[in-house]
């Protein structure tokens, strides 16, 4: 059974008040920060420095009061929080106790690679092609066109410092009623492209990630061997009705990303792994 972890921080002053070096011990009445975000922030500095393990059964609600000096409540929305953050879990009868990182819960997010190229103007897009096409039936069964309806075709090239970095192609729906097609054929920086599918017209879509092998066409693009890995990004983006309005694919040079995510509690001294760019 595991045992309940109560170990006793050294006391400092904080706000007029004695509070624990770790946080705890009566909450700051003068904070700006609600006391429920301060006491689980406080708990969840602990598990991250090690105070409270995977396994641990934190303090029981009585005592959580008498440290922090607070109603049963704001010990409950703690723990909610808490919760929410994946950090522990609740058995009735039982209490609280610490979980071990899940690997599962792993979420990654495309901003990791957008961050990187945020008013860098050494990144810029290169229009390859823009041309009328007809529906045949499988040019882009996504856009669920009839056949001989006109789509846009585009191809891009996103290089920084003359290195290609992403080839991307894009089919949009035709609608001479829509700014999109011209607003798509303006983009000449990353940024407007990575914020194309925001504006009015597409407020959302769907974006698949799956590993690929360049055909020759794409690695002629982007400089390296047919054949060579790549992320490929799929994106699919829909009107306010539902209506599919464009699709394509970005095809990203695996020598020239990776995706990095945390696990469990981050600790202030853990620093980002450099990029590979």
């Amino acid at each position: 059974m595991a045992e309940t972890v109560n170990r006793k921080p050294d006391m400092v002053e904080s706000a007029g008040q004695a509070t624990q070096a770790d946080g705890s011990g009566p909450f700051p009445r003068d904070s700006h920060e609600p006391a429920y975000v301060h006491i689980a922030n406080a708990i969840g500095d602990q598990i991250g420095t090690g105070v409270y393990q995977p396994g641990d059964q934190l303090p029981t609600e009585p005592q959580l009061r008498k440290r922090f000096g607070v109603s049963p409540v704001t010990i409950r929305r703690a723990v909610n929080v808490l919760r929410f953050r994946g950090l522990v879990t609740t058995t009735r009868g039982k209490g609280t106790f610490v979980r071990a990182p899940n690997l599962g819960e792993a979420v990654f997010r495309l901003q990791e690679i957008t961050d990187m190229w945020t008013d860098d103007d050494t990144v810029d897009v290169l229009l390859l092609e823009a041309r009328i096409v007809t529906e045949d039936g499988c040019t882009s069964p996504a856009l669920q066109r009839q056949p001989g309806d006109p789509l846009v075709y585009m191809r891009r090239l996103i290089q920084r410092r003359g290195t290609p970095l992403i080839y991307q192609v894009e089919y949009v729906v035709y609608d001479e009623h829509r700014p999109l097609v011209e607003s798509q054929l303006q983009i000449t920086s990353l940024d407007g492209l990575l914020l194309a599918g925001r504006g009015g017209a597409v407020p959302s879509g769907r974006l698949t990630i799956q590993a690929v092998s360049l055909d020759a066409e794409a690695a002629g693009h982007l400089k390296v061997p047919e054949g060579s890995p790549a992320f490929c990004l799929e994106h699919l983006f829909l009107d306010f009705q539902g209506r599919p309005v464009s699709c394509g694919r970005f095809l990203c040079r695996a020598d020239q990303f990776r995706l990095t995510t945390q696990i469990g509690i981050s600790r202030p001294e853990e620093e980002d792994p450099p990029w590979t760019l």
